[in-house]
Order: C-alpha cells, then sequence, then structure tokens
C-alpha cells in the first residue's frame, strides 16, 4: 500500500510539473552574469524555448549587456565547446527567431554610448513596458 502512494505520488509530481510547463505562455530571460559560458547556456536555453512556440524577450543587465554591443568584447564573440558558439551569435540567432531583445535601460548611459552602439535587433528596455511583461501572470522568468 504504501508503495502505491508512493507510486501515485510521484506520478502526480510529474504530472502537475508537465502541466505547469504547458502554461507557459511567455518568457523573459534576465541575463547579468559577465561569465561568457553562463551567458551562452542563457542563450542555448532560450534558443530552446523559442524553437518550443514560446514568445520571449531577453533582457540583457550589466556585463551580460555586452553581448549586444557592436564591439562586443572577445568574451561575448569568442566561440565556445562543444559547438563553437558564442553569445552574441546565440543571441542574433533568438532575434531573428522573433525574441525581443534589449538592455536595461540606465545601461547606455552608464557606458557614456548611445543605441547605435548596439547590434542590429536590440534596443533599449522601458522599464513599464517590461515590468508589465514580468508580471503578466503567463509569463516565466528566467534569470542567468
Amino acid at each position: 500500500m504504501l508503495k502505491t502512494l508512493k507510486a501515485t505520488a510521484v506520478a502526480l509530481a510529474l504530472t502537475a510539473t508537465a502541466a505547469a510547463a504547458d502554461d507557459v505562455r511567455k518568457l523573459v530571460a534576465v541575463v547579468t552574469d559577465a561569465n561568457p559560458q553562463t551567458q551562452l547556456m542563457s542563450m542555448v536555453l532560450t534558443n530552446q524555448a523559442i524553437d518550443r512556440g514560446v514568445p520571449t524577450r531577453i533582457l540583457l543587465c550589466g556585463p551580460a549587456a555586452d553581448m549586444a554591443l557592436k564591439d562586443a568584447p572577445e568574451s561575448a564573440t569568442a566561440p565556445q565547446p562543444p559547438k563553437g558558439a558564442s553569445p552574441q551569435a546565440l543571441l542574433q540567432a533568438a532575434i531573428k527567431k522573433g525574441a525581443t531583445a534589449e538592455v536595461c535601460a540606465i545601461y547606455l548611459p552608464g557606458k557614456g554610448a548611445e543605441a547605435d552602439a548596439l547590434i542590429e535587433g536590440v534596443g533599449v528596455a522601458q522599464p513599464p513596458a517590461m515590468a508589465k511583461a514580468m508580471t503578466d501572470r503567463v509569463t516565466r522568468i528566467w534569470s542567468f
């Protein structure tokens, strides 16, 4: 009997997890980490979500926003194992697939730069619009 109860509990937990994943209708991926491997993995997972049909916004802040620069540091553009992709290349792939990519509103002023410093397809986030997107009840937020 105890085995049956445990098996039932596990089955219900797995079903609930799968159902919760089906409820994700939007994604906001927030990337702030300076580590290029973390940046790359954030873009790998974000692209996977896009490939699953999840409408996605990418918010790049702090050092991670450097991957959106035309003159990005080598850490954002250097190929990494195992497939030779870079954070910036996968950011561009996500944009081509329809993701909205934005840097934090304070990023460019903090760098003393203008919007023309950003690669094509990357804009500047407007705090009211981003807050609305992040508080939407059908939005999942990933933070890297």
